[in-house]
């Protein structure tokens, strides 16, 4: 074999030369490729991270809007449900007024008649009985019993009429007249006291 001449030799040495250079560049390159990656790959990391715990406190505070949320619709519906029940009691109220209004002229006349019971009611016993009774039929036989007796009650206090009603009735018709039951006086209820006999009445068998 024979040797390589100088001139190859520079040549190769030349081109090793180069090739060492590109090389070398090419380290360099990469190097900086390299750092301008990790520089990337930890921006990157880091904006994820902030954009990580961006996120997890945006979802905290929408968990937490959420449940207030939740707590207010409770609240709302328990308002709502309140509600409908006081509407439901005032639907009740609303149509006993209206049944009230309604049966306001009966009522009307019912206090009406009433009252006008109750003042008719001390007239009845103002009248006095010896006024409205007739004597009785046994009474022409105690004339002369009730004449011994009356100076011996002439000065006691004059006995009180104990009267006994039966109860007033007041039923209103649908026409809106009222009927009473008669008001009764029981003659077996009540004592006449010598003082309060008619001296007319005791009068009987008068000869002409």
């Amino acid at each position: 074999m024979h040797s390589p001449s100088s001139v190859q030799i520079r040549e190769a040495n030349a081109h090793l030369a180069a090739l060492h250079r590109r090389v070398v560049e090419l380290e360099a390159e990469l190097r900086a490729a390299d750092c301008t990656a990790r520089e990337q790959v930890t921006a990157s990391t880091r904006e994820i991270t902030q954009l990580t715990e961006t996120k997890e406190r945006e979802i905290t505070s929408l968990h937490k809007k959420l449940s207030e949320s939740e707590e207010t619709i409770q609240c709302h519906q328990q308002s709502l449900k309140q509600s409908e029940l006081l509407v439901v009691q005032l639907q009740h109220r609303c149509d006993l007024l209206n049944r009230i209004c309604e049966s306001r002229p009966t009522l009307d006349r019912m206090l009406a008649l009433m009252a006008e019971a109750e003042r008719t009611a001390p007239d009845l016993g103002a009248a006095g009985p010896s006024s409205h009774l007739k004597e009785a039929p046994g009474a022409a036989e105690d004339t002369g019993a009730a004449a011994a007796g009356q100076e011996d009650t002439r000065g006691e206090e004059r006995r009180t009429f104990p009267f006994c009603f039966e109860s007033r009735c007041m039923s209103v018709l649908d026409e809106g007249t009222t009927g009473y039951s008669k008001v009764v006086l029981n003659h077996k209820d009540f004592c006449l006291s010598e003082d309060d006999v008619d001296t007319k009445d005791m009068e009987f068998g008068t000869t002409v």
